[in-house]
């Protein structure tokens, strides 16, 4: 469930119009649902609460810092996967000890960053990174807390750029090898090997492939026990998917019930990692219709929102729901290809889709951008990133500027010698 909804035929986020953003801040324009962002959130703890899961919110889903604060009020910790991640983590008050670090590639900056900081444990990737992990914190003379990240070998169902726990793919490491790792955790003194992670991919909409995968790792932690070796935490990852066109995503409490009976096996801290699942329907991308370009072939409506705006498209095929702020009863509609002003033929938003007709002016409203649009937008063609707003009942709070021309070049120089000095 979102807060944008038609009410006479206007579409508004929570009790505020799209439009009178649109026409007051300019488009494109991200708009973000307090309420909906926040009511996910908590439906994923209340669904989770007879095993009290430490919920830590992947920030690579959307990182604006309004969005991680609101979040961090609330009791969520934050999943991060870079430096810069991090430093968001720090400026929102996330305590250290709700923050978890995955990436297969963490360099050893961001390693002695992370140790410093003191997070809670770095999702490991690999065997050469925890030998580099033993390695700084030795230096340091700190112990790492870490997690080692399995790869169980289960096919999520998902688009193969989003699919992460299958065994080609580059994340994580293979049962036989991981229990190889935790057999000899005696060899790197400088490492506490806590807990174990998984995270087999994104936009999963059935429930199956977790199951897979959480029983797999019910019976590998059965097996270390024989062994004499204990861990404390199990990180599920994230991966719930959404409504984006007919989907039929499971509910939190759906998900719930098919995973808590083999989470409570365990007798771990459970730890989950959701990103789309909380901001995915939170957001929406406004942008205005610059021209209607008929050709023999077809009919393009150009609009004013590029994939440097939203990559998702031209970059997944993604499928976005795409609603007038305007709506008309009983609309003519026509197969329209819905793009935008990039340099690209790979710049749109929708192909052959059926929509209300548009006029030049109008604004529509490309639905469920709130995961993976702004975080994923560049300044491709020199375009400067969109402004974003965030809505909470009738107020509206401005969380990120539109970028300047001067912002696009303010990190540049022209060597001197260029002006012949």
């Amino acid at each position: 469930m979102h807060e944008f909804k038609y009410s006479n035929r206007q579409l508004y986020c929570e009790k505020i119009r799209v439009e009178e953003l649109a026409l007051r801040f300019g488009t494109p324009l991200y708009v973000y649902s307090y309420h909906t962002l926040i009511g996910h959130y908590l439906k994923l703890k209340e669904a989770f609460k007879e095993i009290d899961p430490l919920i830590c919110y992947s920030v690579k889903a959307n990182s604006n810092l309004a969005l991680l604060k609101a979040l961090v009020d609330k009791g969520s910790g934050l999943d991060i996967v870079s430096g810069g991640e991090l430093f968001r983590a720090i400026q929102v008050g996330c305590p250290a000890a709700k923050i978890v670090y995955a990436s297969v590639g963490k360099t050893d900056r961001e390693i002695e960053e992370a140790l410093a900081r003191g997070i809670l444990f770095f999702n490991v990737e690999s065997f050469p990174e925890l030998e580099n992990i033993n390695r700084i914190a030795s230096k340091l003379h700190k112990t790492a807390s870490v997690a080692i990240r399995i790869n169980p070998d289960v096919e999520p169902k998902t688009h193969k750029f989003i699919t992460t726990g299958k065994i080609t793919n580059k994340f994580g490491i293979d049962l036989k090898s991981a229990e190889k790792i935790l057999l000899r955790c005696m060899s790197y003194p400088n490492v506490n090997i806590s807990g174990l992670h998984i995270h087999i991919g994104s936009q999963i909409t059935e429930s199956a492939p977790f199951v897979a995968a959480i029983t797999k790792m019910v019976d590998f932690i059965d097996r270390l026990k024989t062994k004499g070796l204990s861990i404390e935490y199990l990180n599920i990852g994230g991966g719930l998917g959404i409504i984006y066109d007919r989907e039929s995503p499971q509910t939190a409490q759906k998900f719930a019930h098919k995973v808590l009976p083999l989470l409570k096996k365990t007798g771990l801290r459970i730890i989950l990692e959701p990103g789309r699942f909380i901001v995915g329907n939170a957001g929406i991308l406004v942008t205005r219709v610059l021209y209607v370009k008929s050709t023999p072939k077809k009919k393009f409506v150009i609009v004013d929102a590029g994939m440097n705006d939203l990559i998702r498209p031209a970059l997944y095929s993604a499928y976005h729901n795409i609603l007038p702020l305007r709506a008309k009863e009983e609309a003519r509609r026509e197969k329209v290809d819905i793009v935008g002003p990039i340099c690209e033929s790979g710049d749109f938003i929708a192909k052959e889709r059926r929509l209300p007709v548009v006029r030049e002016g109008g604004y529509l409203a490309v639905m469920g951008t709130g995961a993976y649009g702004f975080s994923m937008s560049s300044n491709y063609n020199s375009r400067r990133r969109p402004q974003e707003v965030l809505v909470i009942k009738d107020k509206v709070f401005i969380i990120r500027k539109r970028e300047s021309y001067s912002d696009l070049v303010r990190n540049e120089n022209i060597p001197a010698f260029l002006f012949g000095l």
